[in-house]
């Protein structure tokens, strides 16, 4: 228990440096090192950490995300430009062609040594390298989105998926008995899980009144729904997480975390609730 304490005590110490310096180039370094990490921790649970030419196509594709998104957004770059929304529109399209070639490049080498890497290996590293760099530079997305509002967003939709399991477990442990799912998740409960929604749906609610200084019943609704389907996402993205852990019988992803294990043990939920709540937040005027 201590070894976890002290472990948590560190992630969120180094968690609070990463923020503080949130408009510099330490956030997309920060959100890249969790990516690399992340990245090694899956490929390794599919035995293809080994396979060095997959390994760091995954690992090139991955880390060069967040710095993507994150330089056209630097102070000083769109000074040249009078259209904003044409540079802006092109971020992506420019992560999309970055990830297509490195999707094309790992097919190259599945095709020479198809005899020692089977279907199902290289298309779990192909969604891996996917999905783990896309929602985790949503980190540098969110902050990007307002001047002024960007760091509040991002330290929401990171706690989003940490509110909703701190609601659960409460929840859970003073009226949990009906299991969610005991196969995948023994001490999850129906009663821990709708907790853990309310929870995160009036946290979202509250901050966003804050922030905005005073209480709009229409935005607080917003703020509970997008705190609600957060809550909800989170948790099929952690079950998710144990469901292949379970399947391929890990107990951890890793140990860089002491009592916690690997940063995908830490973060399985977040990956889904981070670009939940960068699409919500980009097709509603909610901050």
């Amino acid at each position: 228990m201590l070894t976890r304490i002290i472990s948590g005590a560190v992630g969120v110490v180094i968690l609070a440096v990463v923020l503080f310096f949130h408009d510099t180039i330490v956030l997309p370094i920060a959100v890249a090192a969790m990516i690399a990490v992340m990245l090694y921790e899956l490929l390794r649970a599919v035995k293809l950490e080994k396979c060095m030419p997959v390994l760091c196509i995954a690992e090139l594709c991955g880390i060069s995300m967040p710095f993507i998104y994150s330089f056209f957004y630097q102070s000083g770059f769109y000074d040249n430009f009078t259209d904003w929304e044409t540079i802006d529109g092109r971020v992506p399209v420019i992560a999309f062609a970055v990830t297509v070639l490195c999707v094309f490049a790992v097919l190259a080498v599945w095709l020479k040594k198809h005899k020692e890497i089977r279907y199902e290996q290289i298309f779990f590293a192909l969604a891996v390298m996917v999905l783990v760099p896309q929602a985790m530079s949503c980190i540098v997305r969110i902050d990007r989105m307002s001047e002024k509002g960007g760091l509040i967003m991002l330290i929401l939709g990171l706690c989003g998926a940490w509110i909703a399991d701190t609601g659960a477990y409460f929840t859970g442990v003073a009226f949990g008995k009906h299991k969610l799912c005991p196969e995948i998740s023994p001490k999850k409960t129906i009663e821990g899980f709708i907790g853990g929604i309310v929870t995160t749906g009036i946290v979202f609610a509250v901050v966003v009144s804050v922030v905005a200084g005073s209480f709009d019943i229409a935005k607080a609704l917003i703020a509970f729904l997008l705190g609600a389907v957060c809550a909800v996402i989170g948790t099929i993205g952690d079950l998710s997480a144990s469901m292949v852990k379970r399947q391929i019988g890990f107990k951890d992803y890793g140990k860089i975390m002491p009592g916690h294990g690997g940063l995908m043990d830490r973060f399985d939920s977040v990956l889904f609730v981070l670009p939940t709540f960068y699409a919500f937040c980009t097709i509603t005027d909610l901050f």
